[in-house]
């Protein structure tokens, strides 16, 4: 009886010592793993800060983040006013002759119409102009007017030269 006493607390202690190496083994693992998906979340959070940041850098000048302007458009939507101002640009283009803003003529029969625009205060649009071979910009002052269309005026535009086809 006494041998298998023996036996059994000699097998118990090899079990423990057994369990004891194989758990170490899976907790430095799982360390390892903890500490890889750490550096990984880090890495993840600096290149999303980073990316915010650049975001705000980029809509510096955007009418929602110009506290003047949403000073001066308090008894307006911001959502409804964008969507006015866009409505009433993008209509221009219907004109036979392209864009009124735009103060070239059509070019090869491509007339010139705003593509994409940016409100950049209560005051200032810039807008991205094309005519199927050459773009521009223009630079556009409006004002809002109640229960009337926008009034739009072209401060400045610029056109680019094409581009040479790469060889």
């Amino acid at each position: 009886m006494k041998k298998i006493i023996l036996y059994l607390f000699i097998l118990s202690l090899l079990f423990n010592i057994f369990q004891y190496m194989n758990s170490t083994k899976i907790l430095k693992t799982q360390s390892k793993e903890i500490e890889s998906c750490e550096a990984k979340i880090k890495a993840v959070r600096d290149s999303s800060n980073i990316v915010y940041n650049q975001m705000i850098d980029a809509n510096y000048f955007s009418l929602e983040m110009d506290d003047e302007s949403l000073e001066y458009f308090e008894n307006y939507s911001i959502p409804e006013l964008t969507e006015q101002i866009r409505n009433e640009l993008l209509a221009l283009n219907d004109a036979p002759n392209g864009n009124k803003l735009v103060p070239y003529d059509p070019i090869d029969g491509n007339k010139f119409i705003i593509n994409k625009f940016k409100i950049l205060n209560h005051r200032w649009i810039i807008a991205d102009v094309y005519s199927g071979t050459l773009r521009g910009e223009i630079l556009i002052k409006y004002f809002i007017n109640d229960g009337k269309p926008t009034d739009f005026e072209t401060i400045q535009a610029i056109l680019h030269q094409p581009r040479k086809p790469a060889q």
